[in-house]
Formats: C-alpha cells, structure tokens, sequence
C-alpha cells in the first residue's frame, strides 16, 4: 500500500495498492466522501496511465487542483520512483 499526501484539497490523503500497473484499490481520507466513492469506482482496477490521462488538470473551485488531479500525480510519482524500478 502507499499513501501520498495531498497538496490543496479537503482529502488528507490517498492510500494506493497498486499491482503492476494496475491500481487495485484507492482510498481516499478525508474530503467529500461520495466523490471520493465515485472516483475509487471509476479507477480501480484501470491501468495507471490511463487514469493519470483521464484526471490529470481537473480544477476544483479555485484551488489549482483537485482530488482526482492530486490521484494522478501521485500515480505519476509512483509510477517514476516504484514502479520503473520493479522492471
């Protein structure tokens, strides 16, 4: 499991189980719990570059970011540090 802790939204946190490049299942702590559902139900089991492409840039309010942008960065830095050293 790894947690990425977020930057400008409500949710505290993300918690990831990733196999491969497959994300199995995201919890979010903390923010707004239905999006939060919504979106774990809309990725997992998703390859991650896919979602990346899919929530990367999504804006909230004014704030620059969002629960599903801050998903896909901390896909991205998964993806730069964990997973390219696995293969």
């Amino acid at each position: 499991m790894y947690r990425y802790y977020t930057k400008g939204v409500c949710s505290k946190s993300i918690l990831m189980d990733i196999q491969g490049d497959i994300l199995t299942d995201v919890v979010f702590e903390g923010g707004c719990s239905g999006n939060a559902i919504g979106i774990k139900h809309l990725v997992e089991g998703k390859n991650i570059d896919e979602i990346i492409e899919m929530l990367e840039d999504i804006p909230c309010k004014n704030r620059g970011t969002s629960c599903p942008d801050q998903l896909a960065k901390a896909l991205k830095i998964y993806k730069e540090y964990a997973y390219e050293k696995q293969q």
